[in-house]
């Protein structure tokens, strides 16, 4: 008898999509009595929860990969793609100094003569008469 646990992928020996073991339910007097085995799994975005008798489901069978498998080159950038990945490269491939010794020079402005107006203006005494009669 295959022990099946918590975590473990299963299918139904009758077939259906691979399934994960939520819970192995057991006897309450005795432990090594599997009474139901709750399983889940995904059909689309919606998750499906149903509990099975331990008679109708066995191990998921593992999907073996080919050492002689090769990874497949990853395709080189040409053409104008190129040089905008070049030029991103080199723009954060710029050490901290270098980018400060080519950022321009914060120029103080003094104040324009329509601001220096109304300063003057502000400055001087204001007299308003409001006549009551």
């Amino acid at each position: 008898m295959t022990v099946i646990k918590s975590g473990d992928l299963v299918t139904l020996k009758s077939g259906g999509p691979t399934m994960t073991v939520d819970t192995v339910n057991t006897d309450i007097f005795d432990d090594n009595k599997i009474t139901g085995v709750l399983c889940v799994w995904f059909v689309g975005d919606k998750l499906e929860r149903v509990r099975f008798d331990h008679r109708a489901i066995e191990p998921a069978a593992v999907q073996k990969t080919s050492s002689r498998e090769q990874a497949v080159p990853a395709e080189e950038a040409t053409g104008d793609y190129k040089v905008v990945l070049d030029e991103m490269a080199a723009a954060m491939n710029v050490p901290a100094d270098a980018e400060k010794a080519r950022s321009k020079p914060v120029v103080k402005r003094s104040k324009s003569a329509r601001a220096s107006k109304y300063d003057a203006a502000a400055a001087s005494p204001v007299v308003n008469s409001v006549g009551i009669g």
